[in-house]
């Protein structure tokens, strides 16, 4: 593309976002507050049904009705309301400074990691986290180490625990010992952390098998297990759906990464091509899009992070279409082929790179980043060119 290209795809994309906040109103209250009352309905009905595990279809209804109420909490009202797509109706349920989402991770934490620092800098080497969560090697550009080898093993394990990954990824001890924050500020990230924790794990594993207590003279002994064991398997099924939906959205193949040189005094165009081009959806029916909070269309939600999620799927016809235009790529296929497409990714970026100045502790990267580091620190010191080996 041109620069007057760019600058064209760029005020075009601007244009189709204004139109839609003209455009939001009751419509879009009226939506988020119904979900939010299916949500807890389905929440109440999950509770409830885990305390018959002695009956068994109404225990596992309880159960299924329990994930999927976590699922939309954490999807569809959690993740877009604290993005503030909400905020415009003066409504505390829905005040994206105020709420706080049903996992670990804490809400203040996670709109600076996520909203912040992810939205603003997505897919740049050395400023977004979320390349690779700090465990995987996802892209050739970063280096590889031999905990690299364990990339499916160790997500298939984040996988099962990703709420516990996002409140980790929140704490940022990397972000500490390079003096990026203060200690202060680390050890408040910590505190808040463990405040959550102790919530959660109070509400989920402790009350509720708690409440079951009565029923064991009426029923048997294990019934508060059961309900423990419910409450479990709910939270499970949750981070299982939403590491798959989130993973599927950033690390397929063909989903770009770029260096801080590449992205530095970027124009609103250039801001919004590499969001698309870090970026890839899913498709499916509108209930499954319901269901990934409309994280499916992640490219829409990159360019677009404040507009309510309801609207990308027409969004999404606006902006295939200017793709079409320019001739640009849109990353997007079923959830099946999004996730074959992260697994090879992971499988392929796990091997030891024939290249040494890929792999992070030889001798030849260590020289060059050391080189680097000298080159910054005295701009007169020329940085050595890599080798073509």
């Amino acid at each position: 593309m041109t620069y007057e290209q760019l600058e064209e795809f760029g005020q075009e994309l601007d244009e189709v976002r204004q139109r839609v906040l003209n455009d939001i109103g009751q419509a879009d209250a009226n939506y988020i507050r119904r979900v939010i009352k299916v949500q807890r309905s389905f929440e109440v009905l999950g509770r409830v049904g885990l305390f018959f595990p002695f009956f068994w279809p109404v225990f596992l209804l309880g159960l299924a009705f329990l994930a999927l109420s976590k699922i939309i909490e954490n999807m569809e009202i959690g993740h877009n309301v604290m993005h503030g797509q909400y905020d415009w109706m003066n409504d505390p349920m829905v005040d994206g400074k105020r709420y706080e989402w049903d996992i670990v991770a804490p809400a203040e934490d996670w709109k600076r990691s996520h909203n912040y620092v992810h939205h603003t800098y997505t897919n740049i080497h050395g400023m977004d986290r979320d390349i690779g969560y700090d465990l995987f090697r996802v892209d050739e550009g970063q280096p590889w180490y031999p905990r690299h080898r364990f990339n499916l093993p160790i997500a298939f394990m984040l996988m099962l625990v990703f709420e516990w990954g996002v409140m980790h990824h929140g704490v940022e001890r990397s972000d500490y010992l390079s003096g990026k924050i203060s200690k202060a500020e680390f050890e408040a990230q910590k505190k808040r952390a463990w405040r959550k924790i102790r919530r959660q794990v109070f509400k989920d594993y402790l009350l509720f098998p708690a409440l079951a207590v009565p029923l064991i003279p009426l029923t048997s002994w294990w019934v508060p297990l059961a309900v423990l064991g419910g409450n479990v398997v709910a939270n499970v099924i949750r981070n299982v759906w939403s590491f798959n939906v989130i993973f599927c959205g950033h690390f397929p193949a063909d989903v770009q990464t770029f260096t801080e040189e590449e992205a530095q005094n970027e124009t609103r165009g250039q801001w919004y091509l590499r969001q698309l081009l870090g970026s890839a959806n899913i498709s499916g029916t509108r209930l499954f899009h319901l269901m990934t909070g409309n994280l499916s269309h992640q490219i829409e939600h990159h360019i677009f992070p404040d507009i309510p999620a309801r609207r990308y799927p027409e969004v999404a016809k606006d902006v295939r279409r200017l793709v079409e235009k320019y001739g640009l790529p849109y990353n997007t296929g079923r959830l099946s082929k999004q996730v074959l497409s992260v697994a090879q990714q992971l499988a392929v970026f796990a091997k030891k790179p024939a290249d040494p100045y890929q792999c992070g502790n030889s001798p030849e990267s260590k020289a060059l980043r050391e080189a680097q580091q000298a080159a910054a620190a005295h701009a007169d010191v020329p940085v050595p060119e890599r080798s073509a080996s």
